[in-house]
């Protein structure tokens, strides 16, 4: 078994993962999240700035002290274990690459503070480099690599010290949006190769549906939503999750193929429910007229006004307010021929087969 591969054939009971109530009290500020991952899973922390999203990763890392709650891993409780002496890596936002270091020193240095000898540290992290494709920067200082480099750096010098759980602070953030294309895919495919619990916290939606397994999606210190990309991205139950997800989504209650909106209209749907409900379509199921339209099929529709309106990809957005506050897309064509601009009075109707309903 050679030095990359992530699971000592020690016997015993199997791996049993992450378990952790994190309970975290700051001032007017308090975190209570409970994080579950099995062994192989990569766990994404999503949430708006002050969520507390970072705090539940330095409880994790052991760097912020838990008020309550506990941390097992594997079935060891980690609970006021200094942070050095848990198995547990950290990839930093900027990285914190020794800049006196060269590569292959920066990715020793775990190792080497676990007490392995240099040479064989040394031995180890010339196969890390080698496997993130590094090899030929092996004596590079950080400041002489690339974005992309330096990132794949700081991973290889977390996995060195063979984890139980490796913790991503935002590994992407700090590169170009070529760079960071690029990373992600090589950032996934080292993920899927790592044999322990993987947590990682980020603020982008496609990082966490490229790399994540499960989403725990956290506001105000605590949990709202937690389920696997597809289920998260089919029903948000916040409007924080359907922004990210690029969905307009409302809270209202269900009677058959009718939901009504709280404080506002009814959306006619194909699901059949009762009782409280969201409902929710994408801005491209809209359509927009500026005069009310005849004869059309959709059997939704709604007055409002043209509040603002931005470029979204290869599209506009646009934002209208009325009866029912809605994000409509339209082509640059569109958006030209129909004259719109803030204060445009529009219609905008969506077809009920293009809505999605399901209960709160």
């Amino acid at each position: 078994m050679t030095s990359l591969e992530k699971t000592a054939t020690t016997g015993g009971p199997a791996p049993q993962g992450l378990d952790a109530r994190l309970v975290v009290d700051r001032g007017a500020f308090r975190l209570d999240v409970t994080l579950t991952a099995a062994p192989g899973e990569v766990l994404a922390l999503l949430g708006p700035n002050g969520a507390g999203k970072t705090t539940a990763l330095r409880a994790l890392a052991g760097l912020t002290p838990l008020t309550a709650g506990h941390l097992r891993l594997d079935g060891a409780a980690l609970d006021g274990t200094p942070p050095e002496t848990r198995p547990v890596g950290v990839v930093f936002q900027d990285y914190l690459l020794f800049p006196h270091l060269s590569a292959l020193d920066n990715v020793a240095f775990g190792p080497r503070c676990r007490g392995v000898p240099k040479a064989r540290a040394r031995a180890e992290a010339a196969e890390w480099l080698e496997r993130m494709g590094l090899a030929e920067h092996a004596g590079a200082r950080p400041r002489r690599l690339s974005g992309g480099q330096a990132q794949r750096v700081a991973l290889a010098r977390a996995l060195a010290t063979m984890p139980r759980l490796l913790l991503l602070d935002e590994p992407l953030a700090a590169l170009d949006a070529r760079t960071r294309l690029e990373v992600r895919s090589g950032l996934r495919r080292h993920l899927a190769d790592f044999e322990a619990v993987a947590v990682l916290v980020t603020h982008d939606p496609l990082d966490a549906m490229v790399l994540a397994d499960r989403l725990v999606v956290i506001e105000h210190g605590g949990c709202v939503q937690e389920g696997t990309p597809a289920e998260i991205a089919r029903r948000p139950r916040t409007d924080y999750i359907a922004h990210l997800v690029g969905l307009n989504l409302y809270r209202g209650r269900a009677d058959r193929h009718t939901v009504r909106i709280d404080g506002g209209p009814a959306i006619t749907t194909t699901e059949e429910l009762s009782g409280p409900a969201f409902v929710a379509f994408p801005p491209g199921a809209v359509t927009l007229h500026r005069e009310r339209p005849t004869g059309s099929s959709a059997r939704n529709m709604w007055q409002g006004r043209v509040a603002g309106l931005e470029s979204h990809g290869d599209q506009i957005r646009v934002d209208v307010r009325g009866e029912l506050p809605l994000a409509a897309d339209l082509t640059a064509v569109a958006t030209a021929e129909l004259g719109l601009h803030p204060g445009a009075e529009v219609w905008a109707t969506v077809k009920a087969a293009q809505t999605h309903a399901y209960p709160d």
